[in-house]
């Protein structure tokens, strides 16, 4: 993973999908929870009525063959009651099929008492499917499948769905949902077997601005075929491009503007593949509107920065690592790529951060020059992000440090220019983030001591 975002972050940024489009109102009891038959499964929320807004909610199904090949997505939902619908794959679902469980990453002390936490999967998590904004359904080519199955990594089906807008569920109208999705699948395999890769960033965005959410990671598995992308923001997003790396050279994988139908689109450039030493790259340009910093989250309030691809391999096993994550403006972009060369951000195409079907691109607004420098000499007090150094408090590039020309401040003076460089909301910010990173790294180290004391309780009771 390229950047250094953490568990809180991506987990936040991998809640952000889809759910929407016309199907079953969010009202009766009328359709089974998850139902099977030979070429379908019905993912569906059992009557749910949540309470509090911005709560996500999570329903699994286990996958009883071996080997099963899903083949369309179908979202039964109304956008005025589901925000978006994520399907995830999991070795382990956060709780057993049957069970409504809160599976959003900043859930209020009410909401929790309603459904009870836990994260989506416990254990190998894969996002397989993702929907929003009155999207219709999506039928993948007629060789491509997703395998899922008790012989493959997906032995469970987990459907979350963020409900934005509660209000149906409240007096007077105390209406119940079953927004989901209803899958096709096929007991054939396909002779391509289909995966997502996600592109993401962190960061904030200052107030009455535009600014770039850049993330970029060098790719190093298997060859890939890209047939299909989508893009995710909240209210701020105006167009987000990805792209793929080949020696140099930019191209395309898909731009969009985020207001749109939230489907999977075809590929801008067909025929297009992404094989070990390329570098992929999007950007999600923002224009905040409003009176405060945003920052990215998970609530309404908050915003998201996400390139999906959508890939196919002639063969099987998938690639291991499906997953892109920055930290985001204003302390990680392009320029802070470490292959500045491989990059090569001269090759940048103009088109970038053109909402398609205008000409004008959206230009950045944001430039805490400060701020920036200090940050970039805070994560390497020896160069900036392009390699060399910046002098008299300007961006402007001079090359690389000469030997013996740059005296190394101690980690006290970086502590006192970076935040110097920072206003109070993004200082707060900073802070939050951190305690978040400490908390993730408090809750796996206690996850992982109670699987060691599993572990040595199944041992014990396995001993002759």
């Amino acid at each position: 993973m390229c950047g250094v975002l953490y568990g809180a972050v991506i987990t936040t940024i991998v809640a952000v999908a889809a759910v929407v489009l016309a199907a079953p109102s969010s009202s009766s009891s009328s359709s089974s929870s998850a139902s099977e038959t030979p070429s379908s499964i019905n993912l569906l929320m059992p009557n749910v009525q949540p309470q509090q807004p911005d709560t996500y909610l999570c329903y699994a199904s286990e996958v009883n063959e071996a080997h099963r090949y899903l083949t369309e997505f179908e979202p039964k939902a109304d956008s005025h009651v589901a925000h978006h619908i994520l399907l995830y794959g999991c070795e382990e679902p956060g709780k057993r099929p049957g069970e409504v469980w809160n599976c959003g990453e900043m859930s209020s002390e009410s909401s929790s008492q309603q459904y009870p936490q836990s994260p989506v999967c416990s254990q190998g998590s894969r996002i397989l499917y993702a929907w929003a904004m009155d999207a219709p359904k999506l039928h993948l080519p007629p060789d491509v499948g997703f395998d899922v199955g008790k012989d493959t990594p997906v032995k469970y089906l987990v459907v979350q769905v963020h409900y934005k807008n509660v209000s149906s569920f409240l007096p007077p109208e105390n209406k119940l949902d079953n927004s989901g999705l209803t899958i096709r699948t096929s007991p054939t395999r396909t002779p391509k077997q289909a995966g997502v890769y996600l592109l993401a960033t962190g960061g904030s965005i200052l107030a009455k601005s535009i600014e770039y959410f850049e993330a970029a990671c060098e790719y190093e598995e298997k060859e890939i075929v890209p047939f299909a992308f989508r893009t995710h923001a909240h209210s701020l997003g105006r167009v987000i491009s990805g792209y793929r790396i080949r020696d140099g050279e930019w191209t395309e994988i898909g731009r969009k503007d985020p207001r749109l139908p939230e489907m999977f689109y075809n590929v801008t450039t067909p025929g297009m593949t992404i094989k070990k030493g390329d570098i992929l790259a999007a950007r999600c340009t923002m224009e905040n509107t409003k009176d405060r910093t945003v920052r990215i989250g998970s609530t309404q309030d908050d915003e998201m920065c996400n390139f999906y691809v959508m890939f196919y391999v002639e063969n099987p096993p998938l690639p291991t690592n499906r997953d892109c994550v920055s930290n985001g403006p204003p302390l990680w972009s392009w320029k802070d790529y470490a292959d500045q060369q491989k990059i090569n951000l001269k090759g940048v195409p103009a088109t970038v951060s053109v909402i398609p079907g205008t000409e004008k691109p959206l230009v950045k607004t944001t430039e805490n020059k400060k701020q920036r420098r200090n940050m970039q000499r805070f994560n390497s007090p020896f160069e900036d992000g392009l390699g060399g150094q910046t002098m008299g408090g300007s961006d402007e590039y001079l090359g690389p440090v000469e030997p013996g020309t740059y005296k190394e401040p101690s980690l006290e003076q970086l502590l006192d220019e970076a935040i110097d460089g920072m206003d109070p909301q993004e200082l707060n910010y900073m802070v939050q983030e951190l305690a978040r990173d400490e908390q993730r790294r408090e809750e796996e180290a206690k996850l992982q001591m109670l699987r060691e004391r599993q572990r040595m309780l199944e041992r014990n009771l396995n001993f002759p």
